[in-house]
């Protein structure tokens, strides 16, 4: 999984979750455990990982704004969080990104 998320691959985002789900998938049908799956799915670093790609892909202050608007913050929230200058790994952690950046199926 880390292979898969790390941040420097340059590959499109659909792709990456595509890969993941095969790996989970395959995970799943090898191990057979009940709990397995339930598992893999709550897996909080895993969807750290992920926020942190999406994250890196903005770039820029501008598509973070615009970006999180988009997701539903007011302006007054994105403009007061997009000039955190934290890392990245900080970032996804924090409260507004969790809420804001979910991964639906």
């Amino acid at each position: 999984m880390k292979r898969i998320t790390k941040r420097n691959r340059g590959i499109n985002f659909d792709r990456i979750l595509h890969e993941i789900k095969q790996k989970i998938q395959g995970w799943i049908q090898y191990y057979s455990i009940g709990k397995m799956k339930k598992f893999l799915e709550q897996n909080e670093w895993l969807l750290s990982r992920i926020r942190q790609y999406i994250w890196k892909q903005w770039k820029n202050i501008r598509t973070h704004y615009k970006a999180l608007i988009k997701l539903g913050m007011t302006p007054k929230q994105t403009g007061t969080y997009v000039n955190f200058r934290k890392e990245y790994w900080r970032n996804v952690h924090s409260k507004t990104l969790c809420m804001t950046v979910t991964i639906k199926d």
